[in-house]
């Protein structure tokens, strides 16, 4: 990235002030170079200077000149020192070279690599399997996937997990009601639970396992059949999952089990680490976990008659104290006591250890920001490094259609799938929506505004414009002949001496070198909505050429120069759409 190799000039520049004596003698600073804020201010901007004002004793302005007076920029670009910046401006000559460097790299343009090999495991899905694959939990899914596009990008191994939560309380109702319809398809007079799952699926389950197994739970013990039947419900809605993960172009290395955690007594082996150190504690009749191995609060006894101490403590205190396996009061199956938060514990052991992974990132909703904490107390507890986690907490959708709110709920059965979405406006759409804001923030995805053809729609703008690519080379087949063409083909192969010179044709040029800077942002605050930011802006910026740079009808060494140019965009904005898990048109 030239952003880097400007970077190494500048510390090159630094050292060799120090080393003439116009600058003193002190230790290199962490600096970074970054677009300037304001336009016209060129095309990167170093502040090194400030962060050296006092080691110097200098004033920024005047350490700016001095290192400027240093640089070693060949024609790679200009420097200009304002105030105690300095700011870089690329040279049309460099940024010409830059389009066969694209060409080049074709299907590699854009990758980096920060990862240098480390293994990283992105799991991300993982919804619990009562139910189809809403569209809620597609937000989820593309940002995993997307993620661990760019992730791979970057250099790193990258592998994908989906965990199945199949074990705890969720399951236990999912089971009771696969049975309760299976039972009542079979004729019988069985009773549906209370809190069961009542959306038609679960009666599709139910005749499902009739169709393949007959009768043969209906004489089985209650808990029994409750159990067989949930486990057979499960591997049908995982069924369902694959199918419709495969619609939108996700795929995963691995669905790992989360009842495995305890059958593999992988459970048993990793809970003494905690006892040993003394962070296990029993408590009514419950195993619980404190962080610092303090007695846990009795949650029965009001705030107001606690003693100064354990009030100060329990309000002030940031300690995770919390269940790990309830009491047979509350479940009386030992099997099904576990709490997520036990589960939790193995599966990080299970990661960072067992299979040795350098970093773990999960993907939760929101409605899991309370279990960070006790994941990241987990962690340290059993002696490994929290940094080695992240945890992306993304915000839910809102789904509307004809103006309205479009209500979404498992549990009621009013369920909107994610194939009921794809379905009305197609895999491409659907991601690019759920990419469109940042995690942290909630999406409103408006059907009708999404399934608009135009260029207000901001799904269609990318896409149109590598369709619009690919259309200019067929006219260009077309009008100039093959003779044209053969030079056109002949002309991405080699370098050839045009220096391009438009303002039109050097802002496309910038705008391409952006994408290895994206990715990295991406991998690196895990923040996948860049991606369509820059996609935006990119077919924006080539929207921009093509209007002011005729390329059809040019003299031939222009038109040679153009077209290579527009083959360099076609395969970057092919890039980013793939990299967001996106088709790249070349009709519309």
């Amino acid at each position: 990235m030239i952003r880097d190799h400007l970077k190494q000039l500048v510390t090159q520049a630094i050292q060799a002030a120090q080393a003439s004596g116009d600058l003193p003698g002190f230790d290199m600073p962490a600096f970074t170079i970054e677009h300037p804020k304001q336009a016209g201010m060129g095309d990167y901007a170093a502040s090194v200077a400030m962060q050296l004002a006092r080691a110097a004793r200098m004033a920024p302005p005047q350490i700016a000149r001095k290192i400027a007076d240093y640089l070693q920029l060949g024609d790679i670009a200009s420097a200009e020192v304002v105030g105690g910046y300095i700011n870089f401006r690329l040279t049309p000559q460099y940024l010409s070279r830059q389009v066969d460097a694209i060409l080049a790299a074709g299907n590699a343009w854009g990758n980096i690599d920060i990862g240098a090999g480390q293994s990283i495991q992105v799991e991300h899905g993982s919804a619990n399997p009562t139910g189809p694959l809403t569209v809620a939990a597609g937000r989820n899914v593309v940002i995993g996937d997307t993620l661990a596009n760019a992730l791979a990008a970057s250099g790193y191994r990258v592998h994908r997990e989906w965990y199945v939560n199949d074990a705890g309380n969720q399951i236990r109702h999912f089971g009771a009601s696969v049975y309760a319809r299976y039972m009542q398809q079979l004729g019988h007079n069985e009773p549906f639970p209370e809190d069961g799952y009542r959306g038609d699926y679960i009666i599709d389950i139910a005749r499902q396992i009739i169709a393949r197994e007959g009768d043969r739970y209906a004489g089985l013990p209650r808990d029994e059949a409750r159990r067989a039947l949930g486990r057979l419900g499960i591997d049908a809605m995982m069924d369902s999952v694959r199918a419709s993960l495969a619609r939108i172009g996700v795929h995963y290395d691995n669905f790992f089990s989360e009842r495995s955690l305890y059958e593999s007594g992988l459970f048993e082996r990793v809970l003494p680490i905690l006892r040993q150190k003394g962070l296990l504690i029993e408590h009514d009749d419950a195993l619980w976990f404190s962080e610092d191995g303090s007695p846990i609060a009795d949650a029965g006894t009001p705030i107001a008659d606690l003693d100064d101490a354990a009030k100060s403590k329990l309000q002030k205190s940031k300690i995770v104290q919390a269940v790990v396996i309830r009491s047979p009061k509350v479940i009386a199956d030992p099997a099904e006591r576990p709490t997520y938060f036990a589960s939790d514990i193995a599966y990080v052991w299970n990661k960072l250890v067992e299979r040795g992974f350098d970093r773990a990132i999960y993907v939760w909703g929101e409605d899991h920001q309370g279990d960070v904490p006790r994941l990241i107390a987990a962690t340290k507890a059993l002696g490994l490094d929290p940094q080695r986690i992240s945890l992306l907490i993304y915000r839910f959708i809102t789904l509307m259609r004809g103006g309205q709110e479009v209500r979404m709920g498992k549990r009621a059965g009013n369920i909107i799938t994610l194939d009921d979405v794809v379905d009305e406006v197609g895999p491409d759409a659907t991601r690019y929506v759920l990419l469109s804001r940042s995690i942290d923030t909630k999406i409103v995805f408006d059907l009708d505004a999404v399934k608009q053809q135009s260029e207000d729609n901001p799904v269609f703008y990318p896409q149109y414009a590598h369709a619009r690519i690919c259309s200019i080379f067929r006219k260009a087949a077309e009008v100039m002949g093959e003779a044209a063409g053969q030079q056109a083909s002949a002309s991405e192969q080699e370098s050839t001496s045009h220096e391009y010179a438009h303002p039109g044709e050097l802002n496309l040029i910038r705008k391409l070198l952006e994408l290895p800077e994206v990715v990295e942002l991406v991998a690196t605050s895990l923040q996948p909505h860049h991606l369509t930011t820059y996609a935006q802006s990119l077919a924006a910026t080539f929207n921009a050429f093509y209007r002011d740079c005729r390329i059809i009808g040019e003299t031939p060494a222009v038109y040679a120069a153009r077209i290579k140019l527009a083959r360099a965009s076609q395969i970057t904005l092919a890039r980013v759409l793939g990299l967001m898990g996106m088709s790249a048109p070349e009709r519309m």
